[in-house]
């Protein structure tokens, strides 16, 4: 099967599928083995009986019966992903991450464990709000149908609105991505598509016109979409338990129940708070906006500064009559944002960007306070100015250039008087605008102010404006009281231009400051740095000079395309980062198996700066809050537990909006707090308890069976905030024994190693990819795509070949068994022996990596090098080649062993073969993974590694004695293109030069415990013995340094573990045939040696045609190779 680029192609997948024959025959394969396994309903997992002798789940508890024991006696396993928000459908990265614990899960039912695999989908939050709304809006714009919209209508730039997000998520930025203005970056353009209204995005991802209006209603969302995600995963074959599906929100009271119990023990554990506290904040939405609820700017948090008052003192002489007459009188404040207060007695100078755009507004105490639009509008929201909450009032405009020259006086400043200086660096994006210069401890202001004195006339300033020389503030051991002049120097930065050696030298000066530094002036002279910083920043704000303040860290767009700030406002949050809270989540993180030292590291580092976490909000779809219910809880804290839920789902609901009671008849306002805490928590049931004590007993068994979960996957985009918040509150709500035990995280997907775009049409949705390559194939290369923490690639072409090598597999087998009868029988031969020795390795191995949850690396073992060894098994038994054809036992254990290895990524595949080749009853998802059919000897597999090489490396050898003689360097007449015969000459004992080597250096090795060789020792043995002179000595010295490296003190045992003289004798006939000889004779150079010493030498050589040198040079593993003509 083919494939071929597109380069045109408008949409869908880059690679064009130009003949599928061989796809649809596997794609046939899917809907029997589909239906089998629902009809054996071979996902639904469920608890062991209860032990023998007890009668009833109350009976179990009251007794003290171990779950422990229980589950060591009925191992289970549960494995979750982060269930997919239901304002889309499934692309190929969810697909992604759900391989993970899908393939987990295929392994874990053949290791015998009771696997649960279950999915829910979230609605929670603002997104399906918003997008209604926008719908209505569109609807009241365009009508119903929206026939009132034309393409061709060009909408005036400066009402159009801004692009729309998609409602099928796309991976968030990177987590790598930790500097704050790449934030817009990533998210903003993965989630546009360019199109500006909701009703083309619903209309791009499938939905019919006259559907649109419907989802004017949120929760309309929720009927369309879930369907289609179970479809899909279905489709996938994926192994889930569909019992247990449920909805987040008040759409699911049962689940809404379980939410409200988790608050309020929450808040019962003092864990919830209520008080003011920055957050980022959507003013057009009127609440937090949290990660969920932006369009770009995911994990951007509140960046405080302080905010430092320079009074203006006498205006520049460029300031316009225009704004002196707006100040009217007023006292002006230049205000600059700062992250460094205890420097602000070195200030000389303010510096401003000369083409920003600054204005004068309206603060408190009838003052003005000169800042740029954007802080002004984040002040707005903090309490800095008066009035109500975001009011901003601008009594002027005026340009950077214009403030040149005006005298400030800097806080706290030594120097009482400074001039404001252009900056070229100053941005309108970051801080106020203004910027507070202290030259000797900040390279990026020292090296400005150097470039100011040196050409005041081109930056049209006047010399004396820059005459204040740097203050020392701090003196650190590394760079001394003058620190910016120091590492200017030290890097040679010539000017404000070298942004990289600017930048470095910030940090390595901003580091050793705050953590080595002393200060050298002020109130707090001879304290550290870290002791005198807030010291100085409270003096500041007692004495009325500064102010808290506090911006985004880069920008935030929330889905309601609103620029986000900070604002102070009284909220419910959790706090998270509370010293003994905080130290329960490092105690769970350091219990977790996390598979990759990145993820444990990214773990570590949002622990450390993680702090209070905004936990309602007033607008959305979700959960009221418990006890203060004008709030609703946001998505990022209704699913910190919710895998718990699952364990339970089954038996609470029969559908997933749980408006039919599940099987124990339980209604939701049943499940009070205490009900839930007797079933998931440490709580007994109170006697008057609206749910039966059996029930709840029932509930509790099967929670206390599945829970911890096993393992969680999830994108690394979570780290920032879902997954930590999941070990925060499993850290506070569970005990110990309930704790998750591992997370594995990946990185995003690429499609073709190119970014997911739908605009530019390298995009797949989950059924897309497997309606075009059929679900194994699909699954194939979800396997291939890899397993670590960076992005990692879906690769079409990879997909295709799927295709046509399980097509290839399949006829193999079939013909296998339309041949059966005629397969050869009876004893095993070297070559059987070899095979089943080869096949016992790469599933021990294979079993290696699925339980390290390395896919990749099994998919490589499992399927490519198995079949590998298969194809050099049947290569070596053609009787073409002199083999006695293929053992019937050995050929039907490969099939069954390769069905069974790969039956984690292709069930399909693997249960057409299983039933229709093999002949099992039953399905493939009962069967075991294959075991290793005794002890691996090492020597066989090394002997079957040996036969592999030999014709490659006869045939190297005979080339390049053509290569030699073509050049001329050889005077050999032999043609390799006439009949012709080798004699392989094999020793059995290393040159005795090299024995003595070896024993030198076995005496250079490990002196005093330390293993390495001494230098100094060997070369000392190596004179005293003679050796050191013989050219061919220290390059073999040199080979045995690098075989101690890679192997330790094996690298000193030489001798081939298996017969070498034997194994080569045995593959005459293959060599023959394969490298087309007339002859081939395997001779002992020990043999050939006795016969020279008890004859005459030259003469038997001559006779025997011995080619002495090769005699001389042959090692063990290592034969030399002679060619000659009949």
């Amino acid at each position: 099967m083919a494939a071929a680029v597109n380069h045109d192609a408008k949409a869908g997948s880059v690679v064009v599928m130009e003949k599928t024959d061989k796809r649809d025959y596997l794609i046939a394969l899917e809907s029997s083995a589909q239906k089998s396994w629902s009809t054996s309903q071979s996902f639904e997992a469920n608890p062991p009986p209860l032990p023998e002798g007890i009668k009833s789940y109350a009976d179990f508890f009251a007794s003290g019966q171990s779950m422990e024991e229980l589950q060591k006696k009925y191992p289970k396993w549960f494995g979750t992903f982060p269930y997919a928000y239901m304002n889309g459908s499934l692309h190929l990265g969810h697909a992604f991450t759900i391989s993970k614990i899908e393939f987990a899960a295929g392994f874990e039912r053949m290791r015998g464990k009771k696997v649960l695999f279950p999915v829910g989908y979230h609605a929670t939050g603002m997104p399906i709000k918003a997008a209604s709304d926008k719908l209505i809006r569109e609807m009241e714009l365009f009508g119903e149908d929206f026939s009132g919209y034309k393409e061709d209508t060009e909408e005036d730039s400066s009402t159009s609105a801004p692009p729309v997000p998609t409602t099928t998520a796309l991976p968030a930025k990177s987590l790598e991505s930790t500097d704050p203005s790449k934030g817009k970056k990533g998210k903003l353009n993965a989630k546009s598509t360019g199109l500006t209204y909701q009703f083309q995005i619903l209309e791009l991802i499938g939905v019919p016109r006259e559907e649109l209006k419907k989802f004017a209603d949120p929760y309309y969302w929720l009927t369309y979409f879930p369907p289609i995600a179970k479809e899909d995963l279905t489709g996938l074959g994926a192994r889930v338990d569909w019992r247990r599906q449920f909805l987040t929100t008040e759409a699911n009271p049962y689940y809404d129940s379980f939410v409200r119990w988790q608050m309020n023990k929450l808040y019962q554990q003092g864990k919830v708070k209520f008080g003011k506290r920055y957050t980022i904040y959507s003013p057009k939405d009127g609440q937090p906006c949290m990660d969920h609820d932006r369009q770009s700017g995911e994990a951007v948090n509140p960046q405080e500064y302080t905010a430092v008052k320079m009074e203006v003192l006498e205006w520049g002489p460029e300031v316009t009559s225009e704004v002196k007459q707006a100040v009217g009188g007023k006292k002006v404040w230049m205000v600059a944002a700062t992250l460094r207060p205890e420097t602000m007695y070195g200030q000389t100078n303010c510096f401003v960007g000369p083409t920003l755009k600054y204005g004068l507004f309206e603060s408190a105490h009838n003052e003005l306070y000169l800042i740029t639009e954007r802080a002004a509008r984040n002040m707005a929201f903090q309490g800095i100015f008066e009035g109500e909450s975001g009011r901003v009032e601008k009594v002027a405009d005026v340009i950077g250039s214009e403030l040149l020259g005006t005298k400030v006086a800097p806080p706290f400043g030594i120097a009482k008087e400074v001039y404001v200086l252009p900056m070229e660096g100053v941005l309108a994006t970051k801080g106020t605008g203004v910027v507070t210069s202290v030259p000797s401890d900040s390279p990026d202001d020292y090296r400005t102010l150097m470039d100011l004195r040196k050409k005041a006339e081109m930056y049209k300033i006047k010399p004396e404006w820059a005459a204040v020389d740097p203050i020392p503030v701090l003196k650190t051991p590394k760079y001394g009281d003058m620190a910016a002049e120091f590492l200017c120097n030290e890097l040679k930065i010539q000017s404000q231009r070298d942004k990289d050696k600017l930048a470095e030298a910030k940090d390595l000066t901003y580091k050793e400051g705050f953590y080595n530094g002393v200060m050298v002036i002020g109130d707090f002279k001879g304290e550290t740095v870290q002791d005198a910083k807030p010291k100085v920043r409270q003096q500041m704000i007692d004495a009325g000079l500064a102010t808290a303040y506090a911006e985004p860290e880069s920008e935030v767009i929330s889905r309601s395309a609103d620029v986000c700030v900070v604002a102070l406002v009284d909220q419910w949050y959790l706090d998270y980062g509370e010293d003994s809270w905080k130290a329960s989540a490092f105690k769970l993180l350091e219990q977790m198996n996390t598979y990759q030292t990145e993820t444990r590291n990214a773990f570590e580092a949002v622990l450390n700066w993680l702090n209070k976490w905004a936990c309602a909000r007033s607008y959305g779809l979700g959960s009221k809050l418990p006890w203060d219910p004008v709030w609703l809880v946001e998505s990022l804290s209704d699913s910190t537990i919710y895998m718990s839920y699952y364990t339970i789902a089954n038996l609470l609901h029969e559908d997933m909006f749980g408006k039919n009671p599940g099987p124990l008849g339980i209604k939701p306002e049943q499940m009070t707090d205490e009900v839930w805490e007797y079933v998931l928590g440490s709580g007994e049931l109170p006697e008057n308890s609206p749910v039966e004590a059996e029930k709840a007993a029932q509930l509790k068994y099967h929670f206390s069976y599945f829970y911890p979960v096993d393992v969680r996957s999830s994108g690394k985009d979570l780290i920032p905030n879902h997954l930590t918040f999941w070990i925060y509150v499993h850290a506070a709500l569970f005990p110990e024994k309930q704790w998750p035990r591992a997370v594995r995280t990946n990185g995003h997907l690429m499609l073709n190693g190119k970014k997911m775009s739908k605009s530019t049409g390298n995009f797949l949705t989950m059924r897309e990819a497997t309606k075009k390559y059929g679900a194994d194939a699909a699954r194939f290369t979800l396997a291939d795509a890899g397993d670590d923490i960076t992005d990692a690639n879906f690769e079409e072409t990879v997909a295709n070949a799927a295709i046509l090598r399980l097509h290839t597999a399949c006829l193999w087998a079939e013909e296998m068994k339309s041949i059966e009868s005629t397969l050869r029988t009876g004893e095993f031969n070297e070559f059987d022996k070899g095979f089943q020795a080869e096949m016992d390795a790469l599933i021990e191995s294979t079993y290696k990596y699925f339980d390290q949850m390395e896919f990749k690396s099994a998919l490589k073992s499992g399927l490519y090098d198995f079949e590998n060894a298969r194809n050099w098994y049947r290569l070596i038994s053609d009787p073409s080649n002199g083999g006695q054809g293929m053992h019937k036992e050995m050929v039907f254990k490969w099939i069954r062993n390769n069905t069974l290895l790969i039956t984690p990524f292709t069930p399909h595949y693997s249960e057409h073969i299983w039933k229709n080749v093999l002949g099992e009853k039953t399905d493939i998802q009962q069967a075991k993974f294959p075991k290793i059919s005794k002890p691996i000897e090492k020597s066989i597999l090394e002997q079957n590694e040996y036969m592999k090489q030999v014709v490659d490396k006869l045939r190297s050898a005979e080339s390049n004695l053509n290569k030699k003689k073509g050049k001329g360097k050889s005077t050999t007449t032999y043609d390799s293109n006439k009949p012709k015969q080798t004699r392989i000459y094999v020793a059995e004992n290393y040159p005795e030069w090299q024995e003595k080597v070896i024993d030198l250096i076995k005496k250079s090795y490990n002196l005093n415990g330390i293993k390495e060789i001494n230098e100094i020792k060997l070369r000392e043995l190596l004179s005293e013995s003679g050796l050191i002179k013989d050219k061919k000595v220290m390059p073999f010295v040199q080979q045995i340094k690098k075989k101690l490296q890679i192997e330790g003190e094996d690298a000193f045992e030489r001798s081939l573990s298996f017969n070498e003289l034997n194994t080569l004798k045995i593959l005459i006939p293959y060599i023959k045939s394969s490298a087309k000889f007339t002859n081939v004779e395997v001779i002992s150079i020990n043999e050939i040696k006795e016969n020279l010493k008890n004859n005459n030498k030259e003469e038997l050589s001559n006779k025997e045609n011995y080619d002495l040198i090769k005699i001389e040079n042959s090692q063990p593993g290592l034969p030399e190779v002679q060619f000659w003509n009949e």
